[in-house]
């Protein structure tokens, strides 16, 4: 009993010392391209209040404010971290994997493979729809309300503050980025089995009205940015269906190696 707890001691230790090995390479790459977007950080701001800037149809006039004297200085560290979880993740990811991989079988790193793959894909398809698409229409919608000569009463000016439109931009561009890991999500559900295809097509109806609730609750609150990432998931779910009907004929296809490996032994044996 003893010699057994002693034999387990060792690989747990070299695991331990391997999983701090790879969050020690993580941490210095989120903190060594911290540094570097903090540098870039107007550069970036200024990229990323492009949509504002194209809803405000080139006012000249038109601007970010900040009401307390460090906004602007969070503002700056809150690019510089977002900046940084981009392009750090593909380090962090290839960790994550070094310290997985060894753990899996040859068909289980193919099977993932096309997963890795994707993820990035869609997480970007989705950011890129919320950036050069969703967020524009959106902000011309809400600047639509703006009414500087009134006719009587007050003058109504939009003058964003610039760490809550930091805030909304990150918040849409996570939100339609992470909606749209639903396909890797669901076909990974039903690779193990936790989900099956036909479960996916009787609940379609109830995947719509999720959709719809997701869309309601992650986007800002007008119809327009709702629609654009409700119908996406819709889509999407159907992508997802169609993925899994392929996975499942293709493994259909196959030939079944479990039961042709008896009647190998069996001839071997004679």
């Amino acid at each position: 009993m003893i010699g057994d707890i002693d034999d387990t001691k060792a690989p747990l230790m070299e695991h331990l010392v391997e999983l701090r090995q790879r969050l020690l390479y993580s941490v210095l790459a989120l903190v060594v391209t911290f540094f570097v977007s903090f540098y870039f950080a107007d550069e970036v701001f200024a990229f990323l209040v492009q949509p504002l800037a194209k809803a405000f149809g080139g006012q000249h006039d038109a601007k970010l404010v900040y009401t307390k004297l460090y906004e602007a200085f969070f503002v700056q560290l809150k690019v510089a971290l977002f900046t940084a979880g981009f392009v750090s993740f593909p380090v962090i990811a290839n960790q994550i994997w070094l310290f997985v991989a060894p753990g899996l079988y040859r068909n289980e790193k193919r099977a993932l493979l096309p997963f890795l793959v994707a993820t990035p894909v869609l997480f970007l398809s989705g950011a890129a729809l919320a950036y050069y698409f969703v967020m524009p229409t959106a902000f011309r919608f809400f600047l639509s309300f703006e009414n500087k000569d009134p006719v009587e009463g007050l003058s109504h000016e939009a003058l964003p503050a610039m760490g809550d439109y930091l805030s909304l931009v990150m918040h849409m561009i996570f939100a339609f980025g992470f909606a749209f890991l639903l396909p890797v999500f669901l076909v990974l559900l039903a690779r193990v089995g936790i989900v099956s295809l036909e479960t996916l097509v009787k609940g379609r109806r109830y995947a719509i009205v999720i959709a719809f609730a997701i869309a309601a609750v992650v986007t800002p609150p007008d119809v327009i940015s709702q629609l654009l990432l409700a119908l996406p998931l819709v889509l999407l779910y159907e992508v997802s269906i169609l993925c899994i009907r392929l996975m499942n004929r293709r493994k259909a296809s196959q030939p079944d190696a479990d039961s042709a490996t008896p009647g190998t032994d069996l001839t071997a044996s004679d």
